[in-house]
């Protein structure tokens, strides 16, 4: 996850390992990358993935003719020792041509690799064909300029701004790692895959406004879990959710369910997921992201002495729901509550381990012992995590295995961001018209029903990218732990 900011007319990011805020519009707004460590690397210490999360920056309905629903491919998984990261796939420009982009709600725009992209990788980690975009092959495209309605939407987000010297509507985002992406939009066809049942056809397309970037530095420029760009899942203007929305072709709401175990994929539509048991939670007003009014927390039934104060949103305070992060954060206050409780719970069972500042433990049983834990929001709604939706394998043997724990102490000490730990296995529907967010604990690999209409819904399944990846995963070998300090130390010299 990373937070942007805008500085000198341009858009300003800071990734996140941890999660570190700066203030947008009163509140953090978030993207998120995964480019940290090579193939064949494989992270053994939980301090590592609280490390990847710095440098992350990381389906609405439609009511087409067919009665379908805009549905995307989901590639990737959660397991950070595999890929650690999800994507898709969109097709642009005419004739179309197909890119692979990095799901993120924590960002706005839509952006992949111009063809005359400086620094941008050309194969891919992830055993994907990487693609960029030649506006001048596309009868279709056009370049928007700094007139342009559209580019003027951007303004107030910062999620554009103007280029004198060629009148082109342009947008830079820097990250804390050091890499940064930059470009200018265009204007072209975007086209939606329908799903109805078991048929998926490619029979719409829609002229959307999307980012072209000519320069990618730093980390983004490795070819380790390379991507053609990012997908920007954000409620902002210049956002594809918002942009179908006001042309009619999608309403505003999307929603998915990713898959937690190592063969990852899961659902992604524009629309809302329809479910007996989702409970929903207001949206904070007046917040440019996904944010939260997060009220209590709960072990075992026993409700934490947390000061409220702790969850207020205000400056850079607040609760944010991220899917692009790989971990969960919690603010100071809370977090120290909630590790004593666990540790109480579990003191007669388990053997206390601390490796790298991150609290894990060592049991020769089950994690039944483990307690079950409760974020409870505004609205009456809770989020209950039983101990595998927030225990992380460290390593085992025959005599015991170790269990880490996922929740990481926010170094912001007042922010509090809910990531892929706690939302996999989930449906999570982001209904941006009635500003609520739902979730329900669901088998992301069964289909699932989507509203179409008021009292029409469509069945969906998961669907895969096709790529070799899905056949042949990842094999990731351990870090030596000075290399995983030369990584930290080099980290921490951003911050």
């Amino acid at each position: 996850m990373a937070t942007f900011f805008p500085v000198g007319g341009v858009l300003v990011i800071a990734t996140l390992l941890l999660p570190v805020s700066v203030v947008l519009g009163g509140f953090p707004a978030m993207m998120t990358l995964e480019r940290a460590f090579p193939i064949d690397h494989r992270v053994h210490e939980l301090s590592q993935l609280r490390a990847r999360d710095r440098i992350r920056h990381g389906r609405m309905l439609q009511s087409s003719n067919g009665g379908g629903v805009i549905d995307f491919p989901i590639g990737g998984t959660f397991n950070p020792f595999l890929v650690g990261l999800y994507y898709t796939t969109v097709k642009l420009g005419s004739p179309p041509r197909e890119f692979y982009v990095q799901i993120d709600t924590g960002s706005d725009v839509l952006w992949v690799g111009c063809n005359s992209c400086k620094g941008c990788p050309q194969s891919s980690g992830l055993k994907i064909q990487l693609n960029s975009f030649d506006p001048g092959s596309s009868s279709t495209a056009s370049v928007i300029s700094c007139s342009d309605k559209r580019c003027n939407a951007g303004y107030e987000s910062s999620d554009s701004s103007c280029s004198p010297q060629n009148n082109q509507c342009i947008y830079t985002f820097n990250y804390g790692d050091g890499s940064g992406s930059s470009g200018y939009y265009v204007s072209d066809l975007f086209y939606l895959d329908t799903a109805d049942g078991d048929s998926v056809t490619s029979n719409s397309s829609a002229s959307i406004v999307f980012g072209c970037s000519t320069s990618l530095t730093g980390e983004l420029m490795k070819p380790d879990r390379a991507v053609d760009g990012i997908f920007g899942f954000g409620q902002q203007e210049m956002s594809v959710i918002s942009q179908l929305s006001s042309q009619g072709i999608a309403p505003k709401v999307f929603s998915h369910c990713l898959k937690g175990d190592d063969a990852g994929g899961g659902i992604l539509v524009l629309g809302e997921i329809v479910d007996p048991n989702i409970v929903y939670t207001p949206l904070v007003p007046s917040q440019p992201h996904y944010n939260l009014n997060l009220e209590s927390i709960t072990v075992s039934g026993e409700k934490l002495p947390i000061d409220p104060s702790v969850f207020a949103t205000s400056g850079s305070q607040g609760t944010i729901v991220d899917s692009g992060t790989t971990l969960a954060y919690l603010a100071e206050g809370a977090y120290n509550s909630l590790m004593d409780a666990i540790s109480n719970a579990v003191s007669q069972y388990a053997n206390p381990v601390v490796s790298h500042g991150i609290q894990c433990y060592s049991v020769s049983s089950s994690t039944n012992i483990f307690p079950q834990v409760s974020l409870n929001f505004a609205g009456g709604a809770s989020m209950v995590l039983g101990p595998e939706s927030y225990l992380i394998e460290q390593d085992s043997d025959a005599v015991s295995t170790t269990w880490c724990i996922g929740f990481q102490k926010s170094d912001t000490h007042d922010l509090t961001i809910l990531g892929d730990l706690v939302l996999v296995d989930k449906i999570v529907v982001y209904d941006l018209a009635g500003q609520q967010i739902g979730w329900a604990d669901y088998d992301c690999s069964m289909s699932v029903n989507v509203s179409t209409t008021g009292t029409k819904s469509v069945n969906t399944d998961p669907r895969k990218v096709d790529s070799s990846l899905q056949n042949e995963a990842l094999k990731l070998t351990p870090i030596t732990i000075i290399s995983f300090l030369m990584l930290i130390s080099m980290l921490n010299s951003f911050w």
